[in-house]
């Protein structure tokens, strides 16, 4: 349960600290004084929504922090998890935290550790359950009549064993429906693929080739300059003018002083060298050029096979991509399938057949979930009942409607197909008959604003009492419901509050009277600015506060508030 609460620059808030024990916690105040804003703060402590417009105005952050006492079943699986992310402090106590940032960042704690938001929701499962406003009207959405069943049948075992196969037959049915559609134009896809494949096969081409190929068409096309250039320089190597001598007849000379240079002045000897080695160097380049020479291939045929060859390759290019190397890619796809269409029919075979088990497989564990969502659904049903009896519907007649819908690809189930989600084949609708003398219809049809408020009341104590969570907060249950019944739903609230903590915003002094703790949220103004202020209410205080939601202050409000916490005494006490 929630211990204590820390609030800091929260919307209105500017510091909260309260402490909570076990038991009903009574949230009583005038409407904007910020009553709902503490559940909101809760709510953001436990993964919640936050955003930017939490923050106070002028303040750069706020600040959430929450201490929970562990002790019923959620402690073993909260402590497990704490282990695996080394987080585990004390093995009774957990504290949360949420910063949020003024520029929009929310940092989540678990004992003062950063983690991730998900982090904070997945304990926040375990540690509250928050039962707002907007609740009323799933009611209303036939859609969520499932979900609610499944959450007090307590399931989950169940359909988490029916969503694994389901899962494997959605995997399966996808293949097989690309499987299909690839079969059914695999004639003109297999002369296409087939055509594409041997195009790319005949030429071969290999990576780097284009550009190889236009290196060697440049120098067949400029075969003659080439040749003309190499001689030239060859002549000036070798044979030089009748005007100068050959380039290496004249380093040979240069190279023949330097050495005898040497021999009478010996500190010269790297002049020589470097003679010797140009000289050398001439030579070999004269060698390499005369070669080069040899070697030009004046051939116009060659030419045009160059010419050819890359012209299939730029043609290649264009159709299957930019570059050989996407192209013999696109070129080993279309052959892979090619394959794939001659093995379809083969794995179709072997598709349906698994596709044949698995709905047979799927059924059974979809008539398992659906066998157990009946049983509960008739102990919810009753427990429903009564709770509208005490309501002060003691005709009404509440009962849970269980229909399927035919489908040709669905599952088997008594020799029909029936179709099917990820959560069964159910169709699940609430219906009630509100009257004596009247039918079962569809509770979203039939039922009128109080009445849809006195189901909501009956179908969230029946759930609280399933759960396990050890805090419920309940946001202004008491919409719709005057004084008398108000007075029943606090003392249904107060036994709910014998096993849970239970939070309640109330506008009604019936209600609040049953509270173990009464906390008035009042709004102050502080140098011009709107504070939240809580103060826990005790015998005369919280007197004049259930006068107050009476009305005007006066003797007669005043009394029939004492006997509206006498009559509360009362009841607990029985």
């Amino acid at each position: 349960m929630l211990t204590e609460i820390r609030i800091e620059n929260f919307a209105i808030i500017d510091k909260l600290d309260l402490s909570f024990g076990p038991g009903l916690v009574i949230l009583t105040g005038e409407t904007g004084a910020g009553k709902s804003i503490i559940l909101d703060a809760v709510e953001v402590l436990v993964g919640g929504r936050a955003d930017t417009s939490m923050v106070r105005s002028n303040a750069q952050r706020a600040v959430v922090e929450g201490t929970f006492h562990l002790a019923g079943n959620e402690r073993k699986a909260i402590n497990e998890m704490l282990k695996a992310e080394d987080l585990l402090d004390d093995e009774n106590y957990l504290t949360l935290s949420r910063e949020i940032k003024a520029e929009g960042r929310s940092i989540a704690r678990v004992n003062g550790r950063t983690v991730k938001i998900g982090m904070l929701k997945a304990l926040g499962s375990f540690l509250v359950d928050i039962h707002g406003q907007s609740e009323h009207l799933s009611l209303l959405d036939t859609r969520a009549h499932l979900g609610l069943l499944d959450r007090y049948a307590n399931v989950e075992p169940a359909l988490n064993t029916y969503h694994t196969t389901y899962k494997k037959l959605t995997a399966l049915r996808t293949e097989l429906t690309k499987l299909r559609r690839l079969q059914e134009d695999s004639e003109r896809r297999v002369e296409l693929l087939s055509y594409q494949a041997e195009e790319i096969e005949a030429v071969k081409p290999v990576p780097g080739e284009d550009e190889t190929l236009k290196e060697e068409r440049d120098r067949l096309a400029n075969a003659e300059a080439l040749a003309f250039q190499a001689q030239e320089a060859l002549s000036a190597l070798d044979e030089g003018t009748p005007e100068s001598a050959a380039i290496t007849d004249t380093f040979g000379e240069a190279s023949h002083h330097l050495a005898a240079l040497v021999k009478i002045d010996a500190s010269q000897a790297e002049l020589s060298e470097r003679a010797e080695l140009l000289l050398e160097n001439l030579t070999e380049l004269s060698r390499d050029l005369r070669a080069y020479l040899e070697n030009i291939e004046f051939s116009p045929s060659r030419l045009e096979d160059v010419e050819e060859r890359l012209a299939l390759i730029q043609s290649l290019k264009r159709k299957y991509g930019g570059s050989i190397e996407a192209v013999i890619a696109f070129g080993t796809d279309a052959l892979t399938q090619l394959e794939n269409i001659s093995t379809a029919s083969e794995r179709m075979d072997e598709l349906e057949g698994g596709e044949k088990i698995l709905l047979k497989q799927l059924a059974e564990e979809g008539k398992n979930l659906s066998d157990l969502r009946k049983v509960a659904s008739q102990k919810m049903s009753k427990g429903i009942v009564a709770e509208l009896a005490d309501l002060r519907m003691a005709a009404a007649n509440f009962a849970v409607d269980f229909k399927t819908l035919p489908d040709d690809a669905g599952l088997p189930l008594n020799g029909e197909r029936v179709a099917f989600t990820e959560k069964g084949f159910d169709q699940v609708e609430f219906m009630l008959a509100p009257n004596p003398g009247e039918g079962l219809k569809p509770l979203v049809k039939v039922a009128s604003g109080g009445e849809t408020s006195r189901m909501m009341l009956a179908m969230k104590n029946i759930l609280a009492r399933a759960d396990e969570i050890p805090t419920l907060i309940f946001d202004e249950i008491d919409q719709g419901i005057g004084g008398r019944i108000g007075m029943i739903v606090g003392e249904k609230l107060w036994q709910l509050g014998r096993q849970h903590q239970v939070f309640c915003v109330t506008h009604l002094p019936q209600l609040a009277a049953f509270g173990d703790l009464h906390l008035q949220v009042q709004k102050l103004l502080k140098d011009g600015r709107t504070l939240t202020h809580v103060e826990p209410l005790e015998k005369e205080a919280r007197l004049l506060e259930l006068a107050q939601m009476l009305g005007d202050v006066g003797e007669g409000t005043v009394r029939s508030a004492h006997e509206i916490l006498q009559n509360a005494q009362e009841i607990r006490k029985a």
